[in-house]
């Protein structure tokens, strides 16, 4: 099925830069296509730089300014042409839009061109309910659902009516908060390396918190919270079904689940 198609102002389309992250990348690249027909169908030019790489989190998590800087500057070379830079995941796109700046303080001419790029970066959700103005989708999926608010999306980007607002307008689908929806799952990048025993304990919790909901399916915007969930909830036996938001929105959500085996 097809998105509602708009226009940007009646104006030329823009040109967005898709950062597709690493874990979109390697583990799930059905969700980059799922945004691409997303971002084309809401009346924009997408464009994948190739020289695109990490968004430099992991390092920077992990104290390595030096390479957190150097991933930044390459990010910013290779998505500074761009009207926007989009991307469907929270945790990387907060990145970009607030510890780039930060990163490149000391450095006058990078840090000028972190703040323009820093000014044109959101999240999907948020960039085609806030910038492009799409209320609606024309999409048909049939069954329950409940949603994960990741961390950095909710806190950092302000990501939270976005997707539900996109969501609600699937024709069949019928959305349930879960109980502390808003509280982490255990994942936080390195958290759950550095404490997998507090971590495993956030991602049951969870997991019965999405239980409780009877919902057939639990959608997220952030790769890294939803193969988390996946696994814990393959570990405990449940079946519910993980999808990323954005596969839900573009219709693409017809195949194995996240976690499931190989994409259909």
């Amino acid at each position: 099925m097809a998105v509602e198609s708009q226009t940007h102002g009646g104006t030329a389309k823009p040109t967005v830069g898709l950062f597709v992250t690493c874990l979109v990348d390697i583990f799930r690249p059905r969700v980059a296509f799922a945004a691409i027909a997303l971002l084309e169908r809401a009346g924009c030019r997408v464009e994948i730089p190739e020289a695109q790489t990490c968004c430099g989190q992991p390092a920077l998590n992990s104290g390595d300014l030096a390479d957190s800087r150097a991933i930044a500057r390459q990010v910013l070379a290779a998505f500074e042409a761009y009207d926007y830079v989009v991307g469907p995941s929270g945790s990387c796109l907060a990145t970009i839009k607030h510890d780039y700046p930060d990163l490149l303080k000391d450095d006058a001419a990078w840090l000028s061109r972190a703040q323009r790029l820093s000014e044109r970066t959101y999240e999907l959700t948020s960039f085609l309910v806030d910038v492009m103005g799409l209320s609606q989708v024309d999409v048909k999926l049939s069954g329950s659902a409940t949603y994960h608010d990741s961390c950095s999306g909710l806190r950092s980007l302000g990501v939270k009516s976005q997707p539900r607002t996109l969501l609600a307008s699937v024709d069949g689908l019928s959305l349930t908060e879960m109980r502390q929806g808003e509280v982490c799952c255990g994942f936080g990048g390195t958290f759950c390396v550095k404490y997998p025993d507090i971590s495993s304990k956030m991602a049951t919790d969870k997991v019965n918190n999405i239980a409780g909901t009877g919902a057939d399916m639990i959608l997220g915007g952030d790769l890294g919270c939803l193969m988390n969930i996946s696994g814990r909830l393959t570990r405990l036996g449940k079946t519910t079904r993980v999808y990323h938001v954005a596969e839900v929105l573009a219709g693409m959500a017809d195949g194995p689940g996240i976690g499931e085996g190989k994409e259909g």
